[in-house]
């Protein structure tokens, strides 16, 4: 298992390309994303999105289209491919919507899709189950977390879901959706201080 990462568009948002003997698997295409999927993907075979804001999506129509594969994002999502903010990228719907709790066996990798709402209704951080990694899109990041004063955001949930991650147990490197990556041992310590703004 490799994994590639391109910061993509104004908000360096990054898309990951994690590469498995059977292929690649394209994880929150952002803005321009295709030419380093295009440079560095030669089987692509889904897209996972950890959430739908647009910096995340931009170029999942673009890649499906290239490469004929299906996109997965979970349920409470699937709203915002259709843009609802208007910010100019094509409208699209999911291949497949995750339920909660779901785990996918995908060409012989397995994901799990761990549904951490509060920074959007459906925002996930997405475990290569047995590799120890976790892509943590906007719910966690290296030294930080998501914000939870956008619209559709939810502070309560928001809470909740950092209070769930504080439980667990394993250790996961964390691949997040801006920054570098850290560890979820690493940010637990600091996530205390982050639930007293709630």
């Amino acid at each position: 298992m490799q994994i590639y990462k391109q910061a993509c568009g104004a908000y360096e948002t990054n898309c990951y390309i994690l590469s498995t003997k059977k292929g690649e698997f394209i994880i929150d295409p952002g803005v321009g994303a295709l030419k380093f999927v295009k440079e560095n993907a030669k089987n692509p075979l889904a897209i996972l999105n950890t959430h739908g804001h647009f910096d995340h999506i931009w170029d999942n129509v673009a890649i499906k289209k290239e490469f004929n594969i299906p996109l997965y994002i979970h349920k409470n999502d699937a709203f915002f491919l259709e843009d609802p903010f208007n910010q100019g990228f094509e409208k699209h719907k999911a291949d497949v919507l995750i339920e909660n709790k779901e785990a996918l066996e995908l060409f012989d990798s397995v994901f799990k899709f761990h549904f951490l709402p509060g920074h959007t209704p459906g925002c996930c951080m997405i475990e290569v189950v047995g590799e120890g990694v976790m892509f943590s899109g906007d719910f966690l990041f290296y030294r930080s977390i998501g914000r939870w004063d956008f619209p559709y955001s939810n502070a309560l949930l928001m809470k909740q879901s950092l209070e769930k991650i504080l439980t667990y147990k394993e250790n996961y490197t964390l691949l997040p959706g801006h920054g570098v990556k850290t560890t979820l041992k690493e940010e637990q310590e600091h996530l205390p201080t982050w639930l007293r703004y709630f």
